[in-house]
Formats: C-alpha cells, structure tokens, sequence
C-alpha cells in the first residue's frame, strides 16, 4: 500500500510543478504584470518601482524560482514580508493572496462538502431504492426524475429557486455564517446552494448505483447467497452494495473536480464570497497573484482528494495497487 501511496504523491508533486510553471510562464510572460498592477493613473517611474518591489526587474527563470521558493519558505518584498506559504501580494487589493485565500476557503469547502454529502445520501438512497423495487412505480418514479433533473443546470436553476424561495420572502437569501458561532445558521445559509448545486451530481449517481446494484443483484455469488436462504435485505447491503461501490468511488474522485467547478458557478448564483467568486474577481481585474494563487491551491485540493480516492478504491479493490 505504501508504494501505491508513493507513487500517487510523487505523480501529484509533478503535476503541481508542470501547472505552476506552465501558468506563470503563460501569466507573466504575456504582458507587463506591472502595468496591470500599477492601475489607470500609472507612470513609467511607477512602473518601474513595481517592478523594483515585485521583483518583476529580474529574469522571468528567476521571478518562477524566487516564487517557487517564497510558497515554502517565504519571501521579502519592498512592501513587507510575505510569510510561507506566499503567494505574492494582490494586485487589485494589495492584501497577502494566502490570506486572502483562507478567509474565503470556509465558504467554498462548507458549499463542496455540503453539496457532497447531499449528492451521495439523496442519489445513492435515490438509486437503491429503485434498484430494491425493480419496475415498481417507484423506480419509474425515481429513474423519469433522475433523468429531467441531469439536464438542469445551474446558472438556470439558480434563478428559479432564488425567485421561488428568497425573492417570494418564504428563505432568507442564502448567506455564509460560520459554522463554530451557528450552526442552525451556518444550515440554512447555505442549504438552497446545497441543493442546487447538488441537483445534477444527484441525477448521476441515481441512475449509476440503480444500475450498478442491478448489475450486482446478478452476480452468481449473489444468488448463491439468495440460494443459500440468507435475507434478502443481507445478500442486498452485505454483497451486493459492496461491488457497486467500485464504479461509484471512481467516478466520485472525477467528480470532486467538477464539484469546484460548481461550487464557482453557485458562489456566483448565490453572491457567496468563497474562492470561486474570489478567482472570477480576480480574472476580470487581471489580479494574476490572486489568479495564480487560487488555480495552483485548487488543483492541489483536488489531487489531495484524488489521492484519498485512489486509497480508498485500492482497498477496496486490492488489484489496484498492482496495476
């Protein structure tokens, strides 16, 4: 297990390397970063104290080096010191992009866990159920609205649920509340983006574990099992569930990427300061600190949670490890 683990880790650290390169080569290289700090009333002495403060004055090899080294041991600028893990400073408001990053991650990872655990309790009930009664009124129930509900989306269904529940006075409009100083508040605050943003996730995973535990209700040590005369419901949560949980986890590790990208499009929908509406922010003032910090910290959460995925699929499925 250790040398599965080693290789996961030491394929993400190459990753994140060849990301961050690729995006400050692409950022910094295309333009005058101090021209896009410096804002509308700029001067050429300005600019060039930018350049002096930023260290934009040097080799571009060297400005990647020196940024490499200041996210693990931090770094000096003329403005201040950037304490590890640094990311620079923020061109449009001149505040740490580390810390800036971390007031805004509570909101993003309440509304991705959140979503999550909405997405995996309603579609796996969803699809067992309908699995259990196979042909019943409920699984056509169940498999017509998985299916309406995938091809929602969440920039449509936003709006409708805003102007249903918040706009018509029946919800409060959804807002972040820390969860440690209320909790009831923390619920409601976020449990319309919850829904929404779970709404497709949930269609998916209805229809994947219907069928998948369909699949495994006919396995031949299924129904040796059944032949046996243990309990249905046993034979069905103690062998059955468990082999469906194989397609289910990898497409889970998939679809922890996407979930970032909803969890954007939701904090926009909803007007929730989390990273995502942070990074939208930030592409469209051309904050490249800011846009740089938050692309290279998400993609390391998602490989963080890859990783987690790819342990958990191979212990599971001990064959993993060997492929």
């Amino acid at each position: 297990m250790l040398p599965f683990l080693f290789r996961r880790i030491f394929g993400a650290v190459v990753i994140l390397l060849l990301l961050s390169a690729f995006t400050f080569f692409v950022f910094f290289a295309t333009g005058d970063p101090a021209m896009m700090a410096c804002g509308k009333n700029c001067t050429a002495d300005n600019v060039a104290l930018i350049h002096q403060n930023l260290g934009l004055d040097k080799p571009l090899p060297t400005q990647y080096w020196d940024f490499l080294v200041g996210i693990f041991a931090g770094r000096d600028y003329s403005v201040g010191h950037c304490n590890a893990p640094c990311f620079g400073y923020s061109f449009a408001t001149k505040q740490d992009v580390w810390t800036t990053m971390m007031d805004r991650l509570p909101t993003t990872a309440s509304l991705a866990v959140g979503g999550a655990i909405a997405f995996l309790v309603i579609g796996l009930g969803a699809g067992l159920l309908a699995a259990w009664k196979k042909g019943s009124v409920l699984d056509k129930t169940v498999t017509g609205a998985s299916m309406v509900l995938s091809s929602v989306q969440i920039y449509i269904l936003g709006p409708i649920v805003l102007g249903i529940f918040v706009y018509s006075g029946i919800m409060a409009s959804p807002k972040y509340v820390e969860l440690t100083s209320d909790p009831g508040g923390w619920f409601m605050g976020l449990l319309l983006p919850w829904l929404v943003m779970s709404t497709i996730f949930t269609a998916q995973y209805t229809r994947m574990s219907r069928s998948t535990m369909i699949e495994q209700l006919q396995e031949e040590h299924v129904r040796t099992a059944k032949a046996k005369g243990m309990p249905a419901r046993y034979v069905f949560l103690r062998y059955a569930w468990r082999g469906s949980l194989i397609p289910i986890v990898t497409i889970l590790g998939i679809d922890l990427s996407s979930l970032f990208g909803g969890a954007m499009i939701t904090e926009y929908t909803f007007s929730l300061a989390g990273l995502g509406r942070l990074a939208i922010n930030s592409v469209t003032t051309l904050d490249l600190p800011m846009v740089l910090g938050v692309l290279i910290f998400s993609a390391a959460l998602i490989l963080v949670f890859n990783i987690i995925v790819d342990a958990t699929y191979a212990l599971i499925d001990p064959r993993v490890r060997l492929s």
